[in-house]
C-alpha cells in the first residue's frame, strides 16, 4: 500500500480519517501519519516519508489534532519524493557546515531529479574534486538517524539565531515573514528556516550522489551576489542509485546538442547570439516534414494557415496583457525615427490572430474559425538558463487559435485533444500525464479576468479530459495569465518528463481585443478563444525527440533514409542510378563516392544514424543488386533495387 486518505468527524478524545479507499478509522487525538501507517501495517510504516493531511503535506510526525482527509505519502508519490529530496538538502547543509565552517545558507529546495542548495562558502574553495568528501559525509551523518524535529518560533527569536550566525541570506527571507508564519528544523547539530515537511529521521537516506555545481544569483537578481549552486540526488536504495547513474550515462550518449552536431542538424553561433539556434539543410528538411505533418492534419480538421510578422506595435501587448505581465523580461523596445513610435519582437502569436479575426464582421455562422501559423517568436531567457534547443530565445510555435462559441468550447477542446494524441502517437510519445493547469487563488493578482470566467474554464477543461480518459493531475498556479491549461507531459524513453503540447481555454483577451461576432439573436456576442500547440516549441519538441529516439527518428522523417556506399570510386556511376532510381520513388539519400574505405564509409552512416546503407561493388554492379545493412542491426543481404523499395516501404509502413 502506497497511499491513504482520510476524512473525520470528532470528539474531544478522538478523529476519524478517511482512506484513499473510502474507509474511516478513528484515531486517538493527536495522533501522526506515522501512527495510522502502524494501524494498518508495520511495513507501510517503515516507508512512509510524510502524510498529506486535508490537501496539504506534513511531516509524518506532525499531530492530527482535527479531523481530517489524510494521505499517507512513500517514495512511490511524487509528494513524498519531493519531502524526501529536501529533507536530503538539509542534510547536505549539514555536511556543508561541518566540513567547511562559517557557510551560510540561502534556499535548498528539491527539484524534479533531486534537490540543490544555494550556499556562501565565504571564499573557501569547492569543486568537482570535492564531492566525494562531503557524499561520505553525508552518508555518515545519515547513518545516525537524526529525527527531523519541527519547531514554531517567534520571529524576533528567529532574527536573533540567525544574526549570531551572521546568515544574511536567512535574516533577508525572514524579513517577509510574520510571526505565527516561522518554523525551524533541526536535525543532528544543524538548523534552518524552513516551512517543511521532512521525512521523520536521516536514516531513510541510503545513497548519496553530487552531480553538479554552478552560480546562482542571490533571489535570482544580478545585482546580488553569486552563490555556489550544489545539486545533488538520494535514494532510499543504492540500486535505484545505480540504475539512475545508468540512466545518465545513456542520457549523455542520446544528449541533443552532441547528436544535432553529428548529424548536422543545427548549429549556435556566438556572432548570431545566445540562444538563436541556426538550422543546418538536414535539419532544415527534417523541422519542414514536421510541419508538413502537422499542416496536412490541421487542414483535414478545418484550420486555415495564416501568417504574421516578427515584431509588433508595442500597443498591441499592452492591450494583450503581455507587455504588463512579460515586458520586464522580455526583448526590450525597438524605437524608430518616429517620436514615440515602438515594436517589439513577437513574444506571442495570439495578439496577431486577434486582429486577423477583427478584419471583418462575424455571425455565429462563421464560427469555430480556426486560425494556424507556424509563427516564430522571441523571449528574453537568461543567459545562464540556455540550454541547446530546449531553451532557445528565439522559436518557432505550431500555434493555432479557435474562436468559438461558448457552447462550441467543449467540443473544440475534445478535437484539439484527439490532434495532440495523434502526433504523440505517430511520434513513438506513448507514455503521458495531462496535466490541469490552474491559477492560484491566493495571487489573482497574476491573473486578468472574472472568477466566473475562470471557474467555468477550468471546468470545461476537466470535463473534456475526463471525457478522452485521459490520466491527469491538477496544478495550482501553472495556468496562463488569461486562462487555465491542459499541459501534456510526456515522458521520454529514459523516463524523463518533459512538457510539450498544451491547450488553454481563453475568456479574456477576446474582451480586451473587443472581439464580436452577431449572434442567432442577431445582437453582438464575444467568442471563446482557444489556444493549442501539440508540438509546442519546434525548437524544444526536436530535442525531446532527439533524446526520446537517440537520433533514430522514425523512417519517414530521417534526414536521410539511405546512403548508398561505393566500395570504390569505380563503382561511383552504379552508385549514382541506384540512387537515382530510388529517388524517383521518393527514398531520399545519398552517394558516398568518396576515397575512402568502406569501413569508414560504413561508421560514418553509423554515426550519422542513416537508417539504411546500401553498398555496391564489383558483384553488385554485375548482378545489379545492393548489399543492404541496417542501421544498429548490420547486414539484411543482398536485393534488388526493386525488392529494396519493396522492403523499405513495408519497414516505413511500420
Amino acid at each position: 500500500m502506497g497511499v491513504s486518505d482520510v476524512r473525520i468527524v470528532s470528539d474531544q478524545a478522538t478523529v476519524k480519517i478517511t482512506l484513499p479507499d473510502g474507509s474511516v478509522r478513528e484515531m486517538p487525538k493527536g495522533s501522526t501519519g506515522l501512527d495510522l501507517a502502524l494501524s494498518i501495517s508495520e511495513g507501510l510504516a517503515r516507508n512512509v516519508l510524510a502524510a498529506k493531511v486535508n490537501g496539504e503535506v506534513w511531516d509524518a510526525t506532525r499531530p492530527i489534532e482535527t479531523d481530517a482527509v489524510v494521505q499517507l505519502l512513500t517514495w512511490n508519490d511524487p509528494e513524498g519524493k519531493a519531502t524526501f529530496w529536501h529533507s536530503s538538502a538539509h542534510l547536505m547543509a549539514e555536511a556543508l557546515e561541518a566540513l567547511y565552517p562559517g557557510t551560510k545558507f540561502g534556499i535548498g529546495p528539491a527539484i524534479e531529479n533531486g534537490f540543490y542548495y544555494d550556499v556562501d562558502l565565504g571564499g573557501q574553495p569547492l569543486g568537482n574534486e570535492d564531492f566525494g568528501r562531503i557524499e561520505e559525509k553525508m552518508l555518515e551523518l545519515a547513518r545516525q538517524k537524526s529525527d527531523y524535529v519541527r519547531r514554531a518560533v517567534r520571529k524576533d527569536e528567529a532574527v536573533a539565531y540567525f544574526t549570531e550566525k551572521g546568515d544574511a541570506y536567512k535574516l533577508d527571507l525572514l524579513e517577509g515573514l510574520a510571526d505565527g508564519q516561522i518554523t525551524f528544523y533541526t536535525q543532528g547539530k544543524f538548523t534552518d528556516l524552513c516551512r517543511g515537511p521532512h521525512i521523520p529521521n536521516t536514516g531513510f537516506i541510503k545513497a548519496v550522489k553530487l552531480t553538479n555545481i554552478a552560480g546562482a544569483y542571490w533571489r535570482g537578481d544580478e545585482k546580488n551576489k553569486q552563490l555556489t549552486r550544489l545539486y545533488a540526488i538520494t535514494f532510499p536504495k543504492q540500486k535505484e542509485l545505480t540504475d539512475y547513474l545508468e540512466m545518465l550515462e545513456e542520457a549523455k550518449k542520446r544528449d541533443h546538442r552532441r547528436i544535432g552536431k553529428e548529424m548536422e542538424l543545427f548549429a549556435f553561433s556566438e556572432k548570431v547570439g545566445s540562444g538563436l539556434p541556426l538550422w543546418l539543410p538536414k535539419g532544415t528538411m527534417l523541422r519542414e516534414r514536421l510541419e508538413n505533418f502537422l499542416r496536412q492534419a490541421q487542414m483535414r480538421a478545418g484550420y486555415s494557415p495564416v501568417i504574421t510578422p516578427h515584431i509588433g506595435s508595442k500597443e498591441l501587448y499592452v492591450t494583450s496583457g503581455h507587455w504588463e505581465k512579460y515586458g520586464a523580461d522580455a526583448f526590450q523596445p525597438i524605437k524608430t525615427p518616429s517620436e514615440g513610435e515602438e515594436f517589439l519582437l513577437k513574444p506571442m502569436n495570439c495578439p496577431h490572430h486577434c486582429e486577423i479575426y477583427k478584419t471583418k464582421p462575424r455571425s455565429y455562422k462563421d464560427l469555430p474559425l480556426r486560425l494556424a501559423e507556424f509563427g516564430t517568436v522571441y523571449r528574453y531567457e537568461q543567459s545562464g538558463e540556455l540550454s541547446g534547443l530546449t531553451r532557445v530565445r528565439g522559436f518557432t510555435v505550431d500555434d493555432a487559435h479557435i474562436f468559438c462559441r461558448p457552447d462550441q468550447v467543449k467540443d473544440e477542446f475534445l478535437k484539439v485533444i484527439d490532434l495532440v494524441l495523434y502526433v504523440f502517437r505517430s511520434l513513438g510519445f506513448d507514455n503521458y500525464t495531462a496535466q490541469i493547469s490552474l491559477r492560484d487563488p491566493n495571487n489573482k493578482a497574476k491573473y486578468i479576468g472574472q472568477d466566473e470566467d475562470w471557474d467555468r474554464a477550468e471546468r470545461e477543461i476537466a470535463e473534456a479530459a475526463a471525457e478522452k480518459n485521459l490520466t491527469t493531475v491538477s496544478v495550482t498556479g501553472e495556468a496562463a495569465f488569461y486562462g487555465p491549461k491542459l499541459d501534456f507531459m510526456v515522458r521520454d524513453a529514459l523516463g524523463r518528463k518533459w512538457q510539450l503540447g498544451t491547450i488553454q481555454v481563453d475568456y479574456q483577451l477576446p474582451k480586451r481585443f473587443q472581439l464580436e461576432y452577431t449572434g442567432s439573436d442577431n445582437q453582438k456576442h464575444t467568442p471563446v478563444m482557444i489556444h493549442r500547440a501539440p508540438f509546442g516549441s519546434l525548437e524544444r519538441f526536436v530535442a525531446v525527440l532527439i533524446e526520446h529516439c537517440g537520433g533514430d527518428f522514425p523512417l519517414w522523417l530521417a534526414p536521410d533514409q539511405i546512403a548508398v556506399l561505393a566500395i570504390s570510386e569505380k563503382y561511383g556511376d552504379y552508385a549514382g542510378q541506384i540512387h537515382a532510381g530510388l529517388q524517383e520513388h521518393d527514398i531520399r539519400g545519398f552517394v558516398d563516392n568518396r576515397d575512402e574505405k568502406i569501413g569508414r564509409k560504413i561508421r560514418d552512416a553509423e554515426i550519422s544514424k542513416v537508417p539504411f546503407m546500401l553498398i555496391v561493388g564489383e558483384k553488385e554492379a554485375a548482378e545489379g543488386r545492393v548489399a543492404v545493412r541496417k542501421h544498429g542491426q548490420g547486414d539484411l543481404g543482398s536485393m534488388t533495387p526493386e525488392e529494396f523499395t519493396a522492403f523499405f516501404r513495408k519497414e516505413a509502413a511500420v
